[in-house]
């Protein structure tokens, strides 16, 4: 199944997408696609529903209407650094002997095709295609054999970095990736029956039309149980947070010389069975 949220921003609605590839409105059988209807078993509910009865939406997803980020009223968004080897080689730092965390604000988290703004003064906003995780049941000291079923879904996620604010401007990495617009997040939540094995999922992103990242979550090092929980031993996990799991190697930051987002950018960015995001880079305008 996969579900999403369309409409204007801040005016979303909650709808699935049909095997034709047209949205049914959810309108009248949840609020929205958050907090308790990502549960074991409000998505249950939802699957044993016949969505052919469902209202459709006139038009085409990411083209005629938009789509807001797949999940609503997001609490935690957790996000792990340095979870692909050859991305920490390319870092010219070391794979991590624990998971690196660290956060991203929910006021980044935008829909998949929305714009992407560079914040003011900014010289090295960088790109990273990631592998979503939603978590639909909550839980603190989850046993890693049984982390799967605190799984809603899955999403991509453009995790947006400024890389001078993240590693030059002292502190946490936090102020270089929580900028407004930095989480477009979508298009569709797919659940886990549909995704199969996440440890075998292509990644790929491309600007301007050339592809700089071209992996596969296989050379993922902390794995998606693991960082379920992992995560879950230093807080509480609740439904609609999301894990976002590290990029694969390709990154601006790792070319030679660095090639960073100026404003006028088109970003195009997928993974395999989970959909495609499209961003156009603003610059910031004074």
């Amino acid at each position: 199944m996969k579900l999403l949220r369309y409409g204007a921003a801040g005016q979303e609605k909650p709808g699935v997408l049909d095997d034709n590839g047209q949205v049914r409105d959810l309108s009248a059988v949840v609020p929205d696609i958050a907090g308790d209807a990502l549960c074991r078993d409000s998505i249950a509910r939802l699957k044993g529903l016949d969505i052919s009865t469902l209202p459709i939406v006139a038009g085409t997803p990411q083209q005629d209407f938009r789509l807001g980020a797949c999940v609503g009223s997001v609490g935690k968004f957790i996000c792990i650094g340095l979870n692909y080897a050859d991305h920490a080689e390319e870092s010219g730092m070391p794979v991590p002997p624990e998971p690196v965390m660290f956060s991203k604000w929910t006021s980044a988290i935008v829909g998949p095709n929305d714009d992407v703004q560079i914040p003011r003064g900014s010289q090295k906003t960088d790109w990273e295609v990631e592998l979503g995780v939603v978590i639909g049941t909550g839980g603190s000291y989850i046993d890693e054999a049984d982390a799967m079923q605190h799984v809603a879904g899955f999403c991509v996620v453009n995790d947006i970095s400024e890389r001078e604010y993240q590693l030059e401007r002292s502190g946490s990495w936090d102020k270089g990736k929580g900028c407004d617009t930095f989480g477009p997040t979508g298009p569709w939540l797919v659940t886990p029956d549909e995704v199969g094995n996440p440890d075998e999922l292509r990644l790929w992103l491309e600007v301007d039309g050339n592809r700089y990242q071209d992996g596969t979550t296989a050379t993922m090092v902390y794995k998606v149980p693991f960082l379920i929980a992992y995560c879950s031993q230093f807080m509480s996990l609740q439904p609609g947070d999301i894990i976002s799991t590290g990029t694969p190697p390709g990154v601006g930051l790792g070319m030679n010389p660095p090639k960073f987002l100026k404003g006028g950018e088109v970003m195009r960015l997928g993974i395999d069975r989970l959909g495609e995001q499209r961003q156009l880079v603003r610059a910031f305008d004074l």
